[in-house]
């Protein structure tokens, strides 16, 4: 076990029983503890924790009674952050099956490669996504789909921005396979006894995967209690705490730390559909918000704002995130108008989020932090497997509560996936880093072919295999290259086909790519080249390039 770290211990237990409750029975607790309590504000509306768990209830009884869900059955959530959000996850869990949350930003092939990869029959989504979904009903195994307005759950004296995606009134649908989400709650219908226990499957968040193709990683009711309540610890959550959700909750950062732990501590959940920092200040200073968990582009956005007031965000205790480390300079202006120190952490679809993480009382900077309660964590080499010591560079590996079952569907997969150390299975995440004599850990670079643009991960080999389609792709490789606000974006590089050349520019294949790939996903940067380095056996050099991008953005 690794315990290096131990000597910085926040004041808090060096253990956590994970209890063998479900995730649906947190939020039932906090509706008995705090019944009249705020569990959700939404753009000048609240919802208590007594209607937050009627409402999930009563749409639990929905999906049994009227859809025919049954027991671990797969069920698509394809929508943005939003009360539907919340309702509509716990209700799936309510009625004992499986919630597949996946990205609002993918569009057709994308998203019938989610819906038959679990052979999905009912999805629950958001009505300025449905034209992108509705095509599936013919091609796929898709049958029923319940359909969310937004605008339902607002306010009427909001004065802040707010998205159009929110504001837009209920369209009306006459299709019988869909579903108005108002509809369903008004029906009443109650769902049969709670009966998933703690190794039940109830979430499948995807990720990337080594062919290109992502994979979801199944966890249960333990593994996602086991960082709810490590995160709520960790954190020294209370019931008056009000955090400001501004993260996916699509994305494990964003479920288990600005969903799962608010509902486990009887908070308060401020929620915004987009991100948008004139928007996060005004509603920091009116609900006063205590903590908010981000990532380092949204919070270098948010302090750019040349009108930010830290009167208006006085309330704030605690800013933490991951995702990529954040820029020195912006912690340190932080500092200077907040008191505040961001707290970093680090975590994977496949660790439901946080495996490290800063003690709060002693963090360091551009630091992956120490690993969280009952996480044992080492540096190995990649390829020998040594165990590797302080300073020295090697692959991250960790064990714990929080690990993934294994990849939904993928054996192959999961046989690479663990190794074993000390008789015990660890999960090889594929990223480098190493830890310094105190036990914190940095990463230094990935061995996963991976793009972090503003948070969210990109595969490069997918990327290219939609810019393959395009006629006048004859090759391309896909790196990503340093930016001053996404962290990283991505660069495609490009050899034409003879008919093309000089009669395509890069802005035309930028904007093929923007109208087929989510707005995260797409190259922003377009090098037309004659030749593309490659080895003896034709494969593409892609670290070659990426590695000259990262040079010239260094000189």
């Amino acid at each position: 076990m690794f315990t290096r770290h131990f000597e910085h211990w926040p004041r808090l237990p060096k253990t956590l029983v994970v209890p063998e409750t479900t995730v649906y029975q947190n939020l039932e607790v906090s509706a008995q503890r705090y019944p009249n309590q705020r569990a959700i504000h939404y753009y000048g509306n609240d919802l208590s924790y007594k209607q937050l768990d009627e409402e999930v209830n009563v749409m639990a009884g929905y999906l049994q009674k009227r859809l025919g869900i049954k027991r671990g059955e797969k069920v698509l959530l394809f929508m943005q952050n939003s009360p539907q959000f919340v309702i509509a996850y716990y209700a799936i869990l309510r009625a004992d099956a499986v919630v597949v949350p996946i990205n609002s930003m993918l569009k057709g092939e994308e998203l019938e490669f989610y819906v038959n990869d679990c052979e999905i029959r009912n999805a629950i989504i958001g009505q300025e996504l449905y034209d992108r979904i509705s095509p599936l009903i013919e091609t796929t195994s898709l049958e029923e789909i319940i359909i969310v307005a937004y605008s339902e759950y607002m306010g009427t004296d909001f004065n802040g921005a707010v998205p159009a995606e929110a504001r837009e009134e209920k369209k009306l649908f006459f299709q019988s396979h869909l579903h108005p989400w108002k509809e369903c709650i008004e029906a009443r219908l109650l769902p049969d006894d709670h009966v998933t226990g703690p190794d039940d499957l109830i979430v499948l968040p995807y990720t990337s995967g080594t062919t290109g193709l992502p994979k979801g990683c199944m966890h249960t009711n333990k593994t996602v209690q086991a960082n709810t309540f490590g995160g709520f610890y960790w954190a020294r959550g209370t019931a008056s705490n009000v955090h400001l959700a501004t993260l996916p909750f699509f994305h494990v950062t964003g479920m288990v730390n600005s969903m799962h732990a608010p509902i486990l501590s009887g908070s308060t959940i401020v929620i915004l559909t987009r991100w948008n920092r004139d928007t996060a200040v005004e509603l920091i200073e009116s609900q006063k918000c205590t903590n908010w968990i981000t990532i380092s582009t949204m919070l270098v956005d948010f302090l750019a704002n040349p009108d930010l007031d830290p009167k208006q965000i006085s309330s704030l205790t605690s800013i933490s995130g991951g995702g990529a480390a954040l820029p020195e300079a912006v912690g340190e202006k932080l500092y200077k108008l907040t008191g505040l120190k961001f707290l970093e952490g680090y975590g994977l679809s496949e660790t439901i989020a946080q495996t490290h993480s800063n003690p709060v009382d002693r963090p360091k900077m551009q630091c992956l932090g120490i690993p969280s309660f009952d996480v044992d964590s080492r540096i190995i080499d990649p390829l020998t497997h040594k165990e590797l010591s302080a300073g020295e560079v090697g692959e991250i590996v960790v064990r714990g509560p929080q690990i993934m079952v294994g990849y939904y569907n993928r054996e192959k997969e999961n046989e690479s996936a663990f190794i074993e150390i000390e008789g015990q299975r660890f999960f090889r995440t594929g990223d480098i880093g190493r830890f310094d004599e105190e036990g914190y850990f940095f990463i230094v670079d990935r061995v996963k072919r991976m793009i972090n643009a503003s948070g969210f991960k990109v595969w490069p080999t997918e990327i290219e295999s939609f810019l393959y389609k395009h006629p006048a792709v004859q090759q391309a490789c896909v790196v990503g290259v340093p930016d001053p606000r996404r962290g990283e974006t991505i660069k495609a590089f490009i050899i034409l086909n003879d008919d093309y050349k000089g009669k395509i520019s890069d802005k035309e294949i930028i904007e093929w790519s923007k109208e087929r790939m989510a707005s995260y996903k797409y190259p922003r940067i377009i090098e037309f080249r004659e030749t593309l380095p490659t080895t003896s056996s034709g494969k593409i050099l892609w670290r070659k390039l990426q590695h000259s991008e990262w040079e010239k953005a260094q000189s």
